[in-house]
């Protein structure tokens, strides 16, 4: 599992490699869609005492048996002294496994992007003796996926949506969807993307979002999210408890308000009113649960069986 926020921006390529083929449509890059995926190890150190290591190497094998190295590299900022290390990277694979090598960098700001594309000349005397020209994956391209359908049709996808605009102003709606997405999907998967997100979003606004989300659609889950959120607020107040279901509410309110829209139901002013002034978890965990299934504000609002 990944150990840092550096980490979850190139790991995640390595543990669901089918976001490729998304990300390369994104990149306008022709990728044969690869049969085989294998993680290659990524040092590249010589017999020298100078470390070289490449943040995620892959290996990709098309059914025809055509093979290339993917170097990916998670960038946070600009670094004068990369464009050496990148090049040098690909000629070492290149070198080594004697097949194709392109270089992948994975950026969280825009200048950082617009940066890292290049291209770089590495010349003297204004000779060029070798450019590189990085493909490259920022807020500039990688969608904003805020629609749960749209989410739940690829995960790794909405996932590096969220890791990506982090910072954004979108990130709240990102966050709805793929924690909607989740609500359909296997354990392993909910574990996975909730360690991932808990990891990869750290130092940004929407961690807190994240966490408060993953609490209220799966609790009791065990979730190291959940235990670190429970242990922050047992050392708080009961206003602290009391300031923490409210804003529970409000953040359910607005989940719900924004999957009653995608789904084209109609509500009347009055139906509206309840839903935006309803501070009841369970009440309001219950609309989220029918949204999916129930198209008219009525069959919303009917009676559960128990209040009947």
């Amino acid at each position: 599992m990944v150990t840092s926020r550096h980490e979850a921006a190139h790991r995640i390529f390595q543990e669901r490699p089918h976001l490729l083929t998304p990300v390369f449509r994104i990149l306008g890059v022709e990728l044969p869609e690869p049969a085989v995926v294998e993680v290659v190890n990524g040092d590249a150190t010589e017999i020298r005492p100078l470390e070289r290591r490449v943040d995620s190497v892959l290996r990709l094998t098309s059914q025809r048996g055509e093979a290339m190295l993917l170097a990916i590299e998670a960038q946070t900022r600009q670094d004068p002294d990369k464009a050496s290390s990148w090049a040098y990277y690909l000629s070492y694979l290149k070198s080594k496994y004697r097949v194709p090598a392109l270089l992948l960098v994975v950026c969280r700001d825009k200048a950082t992007a617009d940066w890292a594309a290049g291209p770089f000349h590495l010349n003297t005397n204004g000779w060029t003796s070798l450019q590189l020209n990085p493909l490259v994956l920022g807020p500039g391209n990688v969608p904003v996926i805020t629609d749960p359908a749209e989410a739940a049709e690829n995960l790794p996808l909405a996932a590096f949506s969220a890791l990506t605009h982090g910072d954004a102003p979108e990130a709240p709606d990102i966050l709805d969807a793929m924690v909607s997405a989740l609500r359909g999907a296997d354990t392993e998967s909910v574990d996975y993307y909730s360690q991932l997100l808990e990891i990869g979003l750290g130092g940004t606004r929407a961690l807190d979002i994240w966490r408060k989300l993953m609490i209220i659609f799966f609790p009791g889950r065990g979730l190291e999210i959940e235990e670190r959120y429970l242990e922050g607020r047992a050392e708080g107040k009961a206003e602290g408890r009391e300031e923490g279901r409210e804003e529970g509410a409000r953040m359910l309110v607005r989940a719900l308000l924004r999957m009653l829209d995608q789904r084209g139901v109609h509500l009347a002013p009055e139906a509206l009113e309840r839903i935006r002034t309803c501070t009841d978890l369970d009440q309001l965990a219950l609309w989220m649960d029918r949204v999916f299934t129930h198209d008219t504000a009525d069959a919303l609002f009917a009676p559960a069986p128990t209040e009947r």
